[in-house]
Formats: C-alpha cells, sequence, structure tokens
C-alpha cells in the first residue's frame, strides 16, 4: 500500500479512450539541452539525490544505465515520492524528454516508476506516477506545491505492463498553455494527460515512490538555463 496523503479536491479520474490536444510538441522544436546513454565514460555527473547510496550506475549485459536498486533514507517535508535523482545541470520550461525505464520491483498494483518535471525545489514540481493500475493515487500526473500531492490528470489509461523489459516513455511539456502529455511504448497516443499552469521552469528528476528501476537513454529537448548547486539539504 503506497504511502499517500492526497489532496483531492481538483481530482476528476476519467478512464477512457484517450482524446488528444490538437496541439503536440515535436523534439525538433527545441535544440537538445541534453543527452546521456551511461556510456563512453559517461557517470551520474549533474544528478544530486535524495539519497546517493540508493542509486548506482548498473552494468548489465554490457548496457550501462542508472540504478535505483535501493530505497531512500530520507524523508520530503511533505508527503510526495522519497526516492528522487534530480538533474541538476539544467533548467528547462517547456521540453520533450525522452527516456528508457526498467521497473525492477515485484507486480502489484502501484508498481511505479516517476518522472519528475519543473523542480523548483524539494516541495514545488509535478511528477508523472506509471504503475500497472489506474486509480485516485497511482498512474496519474501530481502537483506538489508546498502541500501534499494533488492529482491533476485530466485523462488516464488504465494502466500499464511493466513485465521484465525495458519501456519508451516521451513526457511533452508546453508551458504557455500547461499541457503535459506523457507516452509509453506508442508515442502515436498518451497514456495521461493533464493542463497546469503552477511552474513555468524547472529541473528533471527520474525515480520512484516506493518501488526500484533503471534509466537510460535520457534526451531532453527544450529551452535551458544552465543552473547547478546543492539541491536536497
Amino acid at each position: 500500500m503506497k504511502r499517500i496523503k492526497l489532496n483531492l479536491n481538483l481530482f476528476v479520474l476519467m478512464v477512457v479512450p484517450m482524446v488528444t490536444f490538437n496541439i503536440q510538441l515535436q523534439a525538433q522544436d527545441y535544440p537538445l539541452v541534453y543527452e546521456n546513454n551511461f556510456e563512453d565514460g559517461q557517470n551520474m555527473h549533474g544528478f544530486e539525490f535524495t539519497d546517493a547510496t540508493a542509486w548506482r550506475l548498473s552494468d548489465t549485459l554490457n548496457n550501462k544505465s542508472l540504478e535505483l536498486f535501493n530505497l531512500s533514507k530520507y524523508e520530503l517535508p511533505v508527503s510526495s515520492p522519497f526516492n528522487i535523482g534530480v538533474l541538476t545541470q539544467i533548467k528547462v520550461g517547456s521540453f520533450v524528454l525522452e527516456v528508457d525505464v526498467k521497473q525492477t520491483s515485484r507486480e502489484y498494483p502501484h508498481r511505479d516508476i516517476c518522472l519528475f518535471f519543473n523542480v523548483k525545489d524539494p516541495t514545488n514540481y509535478y511528477y508523472v506516477h506509471i504503475s500497472s493500475v489506474a486509480d485516485p493515487h497511482a498512474h496519474s500526473i501530481f502537483l506538489v506545491n508546498d502541500e501534499p500531492q494533488t492529482n491533476i490528470t485530466s485523462k488516464v489509461s488504465k494502466g500499464v505492463a511493466w513485465g521484465n523489459n525495458w519501456h519508451k516513455v516521451r513526457i511533452e511539456r508546453d508551458v504557455k498553455v500547461g499541457m503535459i502529455k506523457v507516452f509509453f511504448d506508442d508515442m502515436s497516443m498518451p497514456i495521461m494527460e493533464a493542463v497546469d499552469k503552477h511552474f513555468d521552469q524547472g529541473f528533471i528528476g527520474f525515480g520512484s515512490f516506493d518501488d526500484t528501476g533503471m534509466f537510460d537513454n535520457i534526451k531532453i529537448w527544450g529551452e535551458s538555463v544552465k543552473e547547478s548547486g546543492k539541491f536536497f539539504k
């Protein structure tokens, strides 16, 4: 059972056939500002973790990736995911993110991977929770705004089939209209959508609510502002 306390005042969950926004961002709309496949000497430089001891550079079948292999010993000020690795090398507003992900925990309804974006600080950001089954607490887009996470999803699929395979995830974010779209393997149809304008720029991060997983072939296109420094205190 997830350790979640939710503000559901704004929450409406619709498990329906997906109807997409007319707007669709393309990678070529922005310059490529970050790329990392963790090969050729690339490492975890530029990442800040809630608990660095829970992460490692994994080498499986001659393929290197960023791995969350243990639960983080870290308590955030508000109820939200606590296994987080934030790329503090760049900030972006509107962006397109593509990343390969692999879930490495047991199968259960809330088996998840999380992706974080427009991260301003440890208590202000969006995150996408991708899990096996959708409900008000899982497989949705959430806002953390100095209080426990709020589900802001407007449309969502029934969940994903993780298996033991790698999957391609894509997030499209347009801060001008507030659009958020998330794709899973099929890049022609989003698995969830939302519209929100709370945050117009910030860092991007990777992790899980309380599971483990792997991340590889990260690509970010966007308008960036270079920024670095200590993030998690």
